[in-house]
């Protein structure tokens, strides 16, 4: 498999994708690059499906990739199509064509391996179905309600506090023109009002927790680090977080590996809380997580285990 190129599919500013690709050209493994937002300006296709599968190229203005030989694809953070010069009927069947045609292409190449496929993602970033599935796999979960009823919190609230609010998906905002997302938080039945009618909302009762832990599976790799800090969600202050590798407690690995099966993901950024009786409760699983700052805080070998699983010699 010499000649046969890995995609990454990410946005132009990714530092942990920059991290990737130098260790695969360390290795004298080919890479194309690109990002969906760059099509049609920049990136082109051309594929034909005939009785011997799909077969053609995708151009990028320094490399090219025969679909036919692609290895593995690593499918990271790409931005969106966009059709900025057209009127918004029109820019909007082109997002659609793109999004079934190039996305389509890339997301059915012959004997790839795709870190995670696009559509398993998709899959596994509903968190209804992830918490059903970490059930199902054998993971302590915490009691959560989704409901758009104010009545049905208050309830929730009164039976399993204390509860905390959680986005079930977290789009930027623009507050005061800075990006800004929607936060974890504790939630009182007074703090409830006719506004949760608006829309789903995610409600889950709060672990008392003494540590948080980030599982990062990679092919058949586990690596676990123990992260500790005062703080409800250690990720809005990493300046307040120390970090020591650890062992998961027995049922944890086989559960994991359920879960990842039944998503068919070779790729997970699992959170756990550490219950004061040290129990790992699951939060979510994440197929698209940050891992790399891990690497630098501890010492484990992660990129090394993504670019083996890419090169396909693991």
């Amino acid at each position: 498999m010499s000649d046969s190129p890995v995609l990454v599919v990410t946005s132009l500013h990714d530092p942990t994708a920059d991290v990737v690709i130098r260790e695969l050209h360390d290795r004298d493994v080919p890479v194309v690059r690109l990002d969906s937002g760059d099509f049609p300006a920049t990136l082109s296709v051309e594929a034909e499906i005939n009785e011997h599968g799909l077969r053609g190229r995708l151009h990028t203005p320094s490399r090219t990739a025969d679909l036919a030989y692609v290895r593995a694809l690593y499918y990271r953070r790409p931005t969106g199509f966009a059709f900025p010069h057209l009127g918004e009927q029109d820019a909007r069947f082109a997002v659609t064509q793109a999004r079934y045609g190039l996305g389509g292409v890339v997301a059915s190449l012959p004997g790839c391996l795709y870190v995670n496929h696009p559509h398993r993602i998709g899959d596994a970033e509903f968190k209804p179905a992830g918490l059903t599935t970490a059930v199902d796999a054998g993971f302590l979960v915490p009691p959560t309600l989704i409901t758009s009823s104010p009545d049905a919190a208050r309830q929730f609230i009164k039976a399993h506090g204390p509860v905390i609010y959680k986005p079930l998906s977290n789009p930027v905002y623009l507050v005061d023109g800075v990006s800004s997302v929607v936060k974890v938080a504790e939630v009182a039945e007074a703090d409830i009002d006719d506004a949760v009618a608006g829309t789903a909302h995610l409600f889950q009762q709060r672990v008392a927790k003494v540590a948080d832990v980030r599982v990062t599976v990679i092919g058949g790799q586990v690596f676990c680090v123990r992260i500790d800090s005062d703080l409800l969600d250690w990720r809005t202050d990493y300046s307040r977080l120390t970090y020591t590798v650890v062992e998961a407690p027995p049922g944890i690995r086989p559960a994991i590996h359920r879960y990842m099966n039944r998503f068919r993901l070779v790729f997970g950024a699992f959170d756990f809380a550490v219950g004061e009786d040290g129990r790992w409760w699951f939060l979510e699983c994440n197929p698209s997580g940050q891992w790399h700052w891990l690497e630098t805080e501890t010492g484990l070998p992660m990129t090394a285990a993504l670019a083996d699983l890419l090169e396909r010699t693991s």
